[in-house]
């Protein structure tokens, strides 16, 4: 672990849970930009996912050279298939499955006041 992640994660971990999710929700994502509107979207047998990346190199390194896009997370969330998850980074040291229903969850309980 680099000193960078040590002090990104020790930051986060001091962050209240807003302050947690409005980091989140505004994170930009890339991802491999298909032929036709939407996102690739693969079959697995956890069910179909979207690989995302939080850097245009980790997509490099996934997908090669290939047209790509962006969006926040927030966006991503809204725009995700029903039923459909993101990967985030499967080509990294930390991949996660980012569940937009649990997302949306933990943002409606903040607007609730739940913070």
């Amino acid at each position: 672990m680099s000193l960078r992640d040590l002090l990104r994660d020790e930051t986060r971990a001091s962050m209240s849970r807003s302050e947690r999710l409005a980091a989140l929700r505004s994170s930009r994502l890339y991802f491999q930009r298909p032929s036709e509107p939407g996102f690739l979207v693969c079959e697995t047998e956890q069910g179909p996912v979207v690989p995302v990346f939080t850097s245009c190199e980790g997509l490099g390194m996934f997908a090669g050279p290939c047209g790509w896009a962006s969006t926040t997370v927030e966006d991503l969330v809204e725009l995700l298939p029903e039923g459909v998850r993101a990967l985030v980074d499967p080509m990294g040291p930390r991949p996660f499955v980012l569940d937009a229903k649990a997302l949306e969850t933990d943002v409606q309980e903040e607007r609730n006041g739940g913070a």
